[in-house]
């Protein structure tokens, strides 16, 4: 075990992945349910591959030899990553067959061409020659034609050939095949004659069935799947673009031509194709040899393409439209009685949705205020915006163009709300934004009264779905006020202000939240009450975690769930053995940022858009709001006492950086299925 204080945030991430994959195993789980999870190893895989595997890369071409604060190098971290990622992969494909294998029982089959019957092969045959083939483009490797561009972790066939009449041992003929990513992987077998059997092909095997079609005159020697990851982290010359948007635009385009990092190839690819396409992306440590289909994210469709078996599937749950708004259905006169809590997926995201459409629809609003960070490809809130320009409104809309992997959408988001008349900004120079508000101000009576809204994750309705979520309704006139000037700063000129509520990065939220955890720790050696916790996604802030350390050695308790990444070694004698890290890995992605403190027998409770790490504390503008509300403050710490009581799928952060479960069987609790039981935590 390495002797830093610190664990190293990107082996720490690895096994965050690995507790993904142990969803997969987990028997337990029902069957396509566990497919889903093997999927999103997959995706986890490839963007930390993709962005901090490459940025690693890029410091050791530099030769960049300072330690981090963990004690890695860059070359002792890539090889520790390089050696447990293929370990994992291995595990991953071998739970694949095991699942493969549960499938068939079940009757859902990964065929194989030679496995179908005669009739099958026929219809199979006839849709690779009508949907298949004309979309296909052999790309030949010659003199004449140079090794044409391979996009960035899309399904590739390297075909080795051998011109018909020509001499066996003669050097082969080398063409690429691109796997078309609009068609479907998976596609689906016509069924057999007295069967319920569901059968599914992969696409890429057919294509290898028909090579042939694809090179008359030639005689295919062997036909293997590759892949190539490169880097895909954007590089910005913020400060030199006269136009963001457009500057972002190109490097969208630069992205398809970043430099390969990783290179995955079908097991038993022929060592003539293997070299040239070693030599051709320059890589030779990170080549992974896979036993199995490359890419196993389209795993993530199949529960919608299989027919029936329910009882594979995880019961539907009907999100609850919150009952503050279903007795009164107008948002200003409920939200000036009381503020009003939202728990997601476990309460819908409508709610949200209606909120703005009513605010966008009613003639006494003025101006709507809005950050949007991630939204989804069919989002109502942008018609909503939209109408409330055209209708005459002040309407603002932060759009974050930077948001990873989702710029292509934001950018034709933005395109949409400027037509319509919406001021739209992109943020400060240098900076993400990353907080989740909205502000709506209303002209009741003589006085503008504002309400606003206060989320952990996006306003985006899809993801609202699947991610574990805080949303707060008020009306309270600090928040307000602090709303305001928030947004007064991210739009124009103003300086930073003085605010009454909120902390924000990264200007004074760090700090705020290092007052309150001396302040934790100074009544701790008081004798007077001192507990700690945090709920966040990730914690990697080397000065974060040395504060909390502090405050374990003067006596706070303190109870971190951090579900990904954690660089806060847990149980060290003398340093951290007041504090417990658990996370959980369930049905749904824990994503809520919920901050208690003790203060006292007075607890102050937060919530905020920021994890614990360097990026969101000093490179993003991120949001910390107090709750005021008693009521929702006792909602609140009900939720983390179910979250701290998990003893089904809450694994416990262990002094040498592993994680294990702790469960008791007489007394099983599973948070998450806890909280679909709104009356286990909201009081109405």
């Amino acid at each position: 075990m390495s002797t830093s204080n610190y664990l190293n945030r990107d082996l720490s991430w690895i096994e965050f992945n690995w507790r993904v994959l142990e969803e997969a195993q987990d028997t337990a789980t029902p069957l396509l349910e566990r497919v889903k999870f093997l999927s999103i190893v997959s995706t986890n895989l490839d963007e930390f591959m993709s962005v901090r595997f490459a940025g690693i890369m890029d410091q050791l071409k530099a030769g960049y030899l300072k330690k981090d604060f963990t004690g890695y190098i860059p070359s002792g971290l890539i090889k520790r990553i390089t050696k447990r990622t293929t370990r994992m992969v291995t595990e991953q494909y071998k739970t694949f067959r095991d699942i493969s294998r549960q499938l068939a029982k079940e009757g859902i089959i990964f065929a194989s061409y030679d496995e179908l019957s005669v009739n099958q092969q026929k219809l199979m045959d006839t849709y690779f020659h009508d949907i298949i083939f004309p979309v296909l483009t052999p790309m030949a490797v010659d003199q004449s034609r140079p090794f044409p561009l391979v996009h960035n972790q899309s399904l590739y066939l390297a075909t080795l050939l051998l011109k018909e009449g020509d001499d066996p041992e003669d050097e082969p003929y080398i063409a690429i095949v691109q796997v078309p990513s609009n068609l479907s992987r998976l596609v689906r077998v016509p069924i057999r004659t007295n069967s319920k059997k569901q059968e599914f092909i992969l696409l890429e095997d057919l294509i290898q069935r028909h090579i042939k079609t694809l090179f008359s005159g030639y005689i295919p020697l062997s036909v293997h799947g590759f892949r190539v990851t490169r880097n895909a982290d954007l590089t910005l010359n913020e400060e030199g673009a006269e136009d963001l948007l457009e500057e972002i635009e190109k490097e969208l385009r630069r992205r398809r031509w970043g430099s390969p990092i990783r290179l995955e190839v079908q097991k038993g690819m022929h060592p003539y194709a293997l070299a040239l396409l070693k030599e051709e992306f320059e890589i030779e440590e990170n080549v992974m040899e896979i036993d199995g289909p490359i890419d196993i994210s389209y795993l993530m469709k199949l529960s919608n393409v299989v027919l029936g078996h329910d009882n594979l599937r995880f019961a539907d749950i009907e999100p609850a439209y919150p009952k503050e708004f279903d007795v009164i259905d107008d948002f200003f006169q409920v939200l000036r009685q009381k503020d009003v809590l939202i728990y997601h997926p476990y309460e819908t995201f409508e709610v949200v949705s209606d909120f703005i459409a009513q605010a966008a629809e009613d003639p006494q609003v003025l101006a709507i205020k809005m950050t949007l960070y991630r939204v989804s490809g069919q989002s109502n809130l942008i018609q909503s915006l939209a109408r409330a320009a055209e209708s005459g409104k002040q309407v603002t809309v932060l759009v974050e163009l930077k948001a990873r992997f989702d710029e292509e959408r934001n950018i034709a988001w933005a395109r949409k709300l400027e037509k319509s008349g919406c001021h739209v900004v992109y943020g400060l120079v240098g900076l993400k934004t990353h907080a989740k508000i909205t502000l709506v101000v209303r002209q009741e009576h003589d006085v503008l009264r504002r309400y606003v809204h206060v989320g952990t994750g996006n306003y985006n309705d899809i993801t609202s779905r699947y991610y574990t979520d805080i949303g707060l309704f008020t009306s309270h006139p600090t928040i307000g006020e602090d709303a305001s000037a928030l947004f007064n700063e991210i739009t124009g000129y103003s300086a930073p202000q003085h605010l009454q509520a909120f902390g924000v990065a990264p200007t004074d939220m760090k700090q705020k939240l290092f007052e309150i955890i001396r302040n934790e720790a100074k009544n701790a050696t008081e004798g007077k009450p001192a507990h700690i916790i945090a709920k966040m996604n990730s914690l990697s802030n080397q000065e974060m975690i040395d504060e909390l350390y502090s405050a374990s050695q003067a006596g706070v308790k303190i109870d971190l769930i951090v579900r990904g990444v954690c660089c806060l070694r847990p149980g060290v004698v003398g340093l951290s053995e007041n504090i417990t890290v658990r996370s959980i890995v369930d049905r749904f992605l824990e994503h809520s940022r919920i901050f208690y403190f003790e203060n006292d027998g007075d607890p102050s409770i937060w919530l905020s858009s920021a994890d614990w790490m360097t990026r969101n504390l000093t490179r993003r503008i991120e949001l910390m709001c107090p709750v005021f509300d008693k009521e929702i403050k006792n909602n609140l710490i009900r939720i983390l006492q179910i979250t701290l009581s998990d003893n089904v799928k809450a694994r416990h952060l262990q002094t040498n950086g592993l994680y294990v479960t702790v469960p008791n069987p007489e007394n099983p609790r599973r948070s998450q299925f806890e909280a679909m039981n709104i009356k286990a935590w909201k009081s109405i």
